[in-house]
């Protein structure tokens, strides 16, 4: 829960999307993680977490991400059979074990994974909120190319004063030249500004290298040592401002 204490002089809640208001049901990794155990791998909750933990870390602009994207930038298909060999490894397989069977991961996960695009009842509820006591509320997402049609499609482009894509700035999270690029369209200063993501490694510790307070949404308890704000449901993120 978000306090007065913590918001006293607060001007903007900036929000991630993908993940964050924006959630696949059911999720990628989940679905990956059954299939894996399905093909004989004995995986425990905290071997799940771990897989969770290590797939943020991944995708938050790692050294990794960028070498994986370069090596496999003429073929998308190889790209996602290395992530899936990548990802077994997280699981606890042996290097051998992840390259039997990152092909057949891959092509399980292009040919049956059809998620559901759901934004919670309850961000809906909290966003209205936010926006009705004044706030200044932006969206701040890795994505590519600007998302503002799929925003009206999710129902959330009404909440926001703006929205803003890696891709438009050439940076993206955890560097901390994003989170400055979405105060200057805030108009506020960083110790004004929260910023609200589910991955600790690009949104907490980049909103925190920018100087923005961060609160990490983490519904599964992925982070449980998270040095942060930790909210597990939007019920929890409570702003007593007035």
């Amino acid at each position: 829960m978000i306090g007065k204490d913590a918001v006293d002089g607060i001007k903007a809640v900036l929000f991630d999307l993908d993940g964050t208001l924006r959630i696949n049901l059911p999720s990628g990794g989940e679905v990956f993680t059954n299939y894996a155990i399905q093909l004989g791998m004995p995986v425990t909750i905290e071997i799940k977490k771990h897989a969770a933990r290590w797939e943020h870390y991944y995708f938050a602009t790692s050294t990794e991400l960028l070498a994986d994207r370069e090596k496999f930038k003429e073929d998308s298909e190889k790209f996602w059979v290395n992530f899936g060999r990548r990802r077994l490894m997280a699981l606890g397989s042996t290097p051998k074990q992840a390259e039997d069977l990152s092909g057949k991961l891959a092509e399980y996960m292009r040919e049956s994974y059809k998620p559901v695009v759901s934004v919670p009842e309850k961000a809906h509820t909290l966003l209205a909120s936010l926006r009705y006591s004044g706030l200044i509320l932006g969206m701040v997402s890795n994505r590519e190319k600007t998302y503002t049609d799929e925003l009206e499609q999710l129902g959330l482009n009404n909440y926001f004063h703006f929205s803003l894509a890696g891709g438009e700035v050439a940076a993206y999270k955890p560097q901390p030249e994003i989170f400055q690029h979405a105060l200057e369209m805030a108009g506020t200063r960083a110790s004004e500004a929260i910023y609200v993501g589910d991955n600790y490694f690009s949104d907490v510790l980049g909103a925190r290298r920018a100087g923005l307070k961060p609160v990490l949404y983490d519904p599964e308890g992925i982070f449980p040592d998270a040095d942060c704000e930790v909210i597990h449901g939007w019920n929890e993120f409570i702003l007593n401002l007035g």
